[in-house]
């Protein structure tokens, strides 16, 4: 019997990165899932929330309350916008009218290889992809999600993929949404930092869980035209199925 969950892509990869929300779904269901999706979702509210307009992340976030039932796993491919959901929403909802719709939704929701490695128990999907790489591990899903071991666990199961460790590997890459444009000088000093430790280690890829780090990672690879990629690791996880 297959399990249903309901997905959550976020607006930032519907907008800028769709393939990897089509991955995300045929991960899922390779994973033995029967998947959800709910064309009415939106955002999460986190833009609105960090940058201090918790009303507005609050009129946002009451129609993501509404938008997800309470029957079911919610699946992301954002460690981002699930600690958003897991911690934010604690302050804009708590003893409000939706607190207790809130308190199940934050139980439900999970980053995609939190639940593939720890509820699936489900490891190998037969990716492949030949090169060596680091994993950056984002703010969100180190701090608020507390994701680690999980997507090197499955990154060690991509055939002829070698996963090596960099300095400095748990800093922040810069980004942060707003901050990236409150403070673009220091935002662009991280990034450089990140890449310059990547390379340090001749990586050829830079995998992580949040879209939103590897966006702001390969535009300091672009613009210096490094012989590097970021690739979100859902993206990964479905590399080479066409040979299997």
């Amino acid at each position: 019997m297959s399990r249903k969950v309901e997905v959550f892509i976020p607006c930032f990869i519907d907008q800028l990165y769709p393939e990897t929300a089509f991955n995300t779904i045929k991960l899922l269901e390779r994973a033995g899932c029967e998947v959800i999706y709910n064309e009415a979702q939106t955002c999460c509210g986190q833009p609105a929330y960090n940058a201090g307009f918790w009303d507005e992340a609050k009129e946002v976030g009451a129609k993501f309350l509404k938008d997800f039932s309470d029957a079911n796993y919610i699946v992301s491919p954002s460690a981002s916008c699930v600690g958003m959901v897991k911690s934010g929403y604690s302050d804009l909802f708590t003893n409000s009218i939706e607190h207790n719709t809130c308190r199940t939704l934050q139980r439900n929701i999970i980053e995609i290889s939190d639940f593939l490695v720890n509820v699936v128990k489900k490891e190998y999907f037969g990716a492949e992809l030949v090169g060596t790489a680091v994993y950056h591990d984002s703010c969100s899903a180190l701090r608020e999600c507390k994701i680690k071991d999980e997507p090197r666990k499955l990154l060690s199961h991509v055939g002829g993929l070698e996963i090596v460790e960099m300095r400095d590997q748990e800093t922040c890459c810069g980004f942060g949404g707003s901050f990236a444009v409150k403070f673009e000088g220091i935002s662009s000093a991280m990034a450089e930092q990140k890449i310059k430790n990547a390379q340090a280690v001749h990586a050829d890829y830079i995998i992580s869980t949040d879209a939103s780090c590897l966006l702001q990672l390969q535009a300091y690879i672009d613009k210096h035209h490094i012989p590097m990629k970021t690739m979100h690791i859902v993206d990964v996880l479905t590399s080479g199925w066409a040979n299997i």
